[in-house]
């Protein structure tokens, strides 16, 4: 009414209104009437934008991946964003110019300029599994490039959703991946075969110095029992000597004995020591004796005859005679 207008700000839109070509008043969520016809009215919206993005680059071996990921921004200085684009908005509220949603564009532009930077410096496996890297280096570079600052953008945070090869580049990096947990299940295979054979190894090396150790202990008592007999032998041999030596004596002993003695009776008469010789003697010895004297002078008898009788009671004295001695 009258070019009058009336408007109210939301807590997250800073307002700004130049009155002449000169800013009158500003800040965020506020509400006031004002002249159109002299006023011009910029809204600037502060409340923090998630945007997606998606965009094909090259890796440093020349294969192609498409980068898929969220940048979320607000602008921090409502002043130098509204120096360089223009937020006015019309008698409608509607903005004038298109600058607004170029300014999304702008950033996303500067993050697929970092995001190329730093992929095409890696090859396509590293690529695949540094995402994590990838994010914090590309926010970094984000965060101090002077486009960013002079727009009076705040980067508050970047994600990745994915990084895709061409499908055919999958398709290979999974068959070499498929074939590369083969081989490292393979060789798992084979390590567990080795530790098999080697424990296998030990066990039989043990086993081996076992029984080693086992014969050399039966050997060294093999060897003790040995020297215990030679020991013994010697103390046989030693024993033997000795009693040879005994005896040797002995019986030179009794042979100077028997020849002192047959040299004393060398010049007895025989009858008188045949005569001592049957002192002592049973009926049954003296009548060998006499028979012994009757074979010698055999030539000089004629002719002798003994009846059984008198043999008979000849031994049955002898016998007496011994069991009265044994009495």
């Amino acid at each position: 009414m009258f070019g009058f207008r009336y408007i109210k700000a939301e807590p997250t839109q800073y307002v700004i209104q130049y009155h002449k070509g000169e800013p009158k008043r500003e800040g965020a969520g506020l509400a006031f009437w004002y002249f159109a016809p002299s006023s011009s009215i910029v809204v600037i919206p502060t409340a923090s934008v998630n945007e997606p993005f998606i965009f094909p680059e090259v890796t440093a071996d020349f294969q192609e991946v498409t980068v898929q990921g969220q940048i979320t921004f607000r602008i921090a200085d409502p002043r130098r964003t509204s120096a360089l684009l223009n937020f006015t908005i019309g008698p409608k509220g509607a903005y004038v110019s298109e600058d607004p949603t170029k300014l999304t564009q702008r950033l996303i532009d500067q993050v697929q300029v970092a995001m190329r930077a730093e992929v095409q410096a890696l090859p396509l496996k590293e690529v695949l599994a540094s995402g994590d890297e990838l994010v914090a280096r590309v926010a970094l570079a984000l965060r101090d490039h002077p486009t960013i600052t002079a727009l009076g953008l705040e980067v508050l945070g970047l994600s990745l959703l994915a990084v895709k090869p061409k499908p055919e580049t999958a398709k290979a990096l999974e068959a070499e991946a498929r074939e590369a947990l083969l081989r490292r299940a393979d060789e798992a295979i084979y390590a567990r075969r080795n530790a098999s054979v080697e424990q296998e190894r030990t066990i039989k090396e043990n086993e081996l110095a076992t029984e080693r150790s086992i014969q050399e202990r039966r050997a060294q008592i093999q060897r003790e029992e040995m020297t215990s007999r030679i020991g013994l032998e010697e103390q046989n041999k030693a024993l033997v000597a000795l009693s040879s030596a005994n005896a040797r004596e002995e019986a030179d002993a009794k042979a100077y004995a028997l020849a002192a003695m047959m040299k004393s009776l060398g010049a007895t008469d025989p009858k008188i020591l045949q005569a001592l010789a049957s002192s002592g003697m049973d009926a049954s010895q003296l009548m060998a004796l006499a028979f012994r004297d009757l074979a010698d002078n055999a030539t000089k008898i004629g002719q002798l005859n003994v009846s059984p009788e008198l043999l008979r009671e000849m031994l049955q004295r002898g016998t007496e005679s011994k069991n009265a001695k044994r009495g």
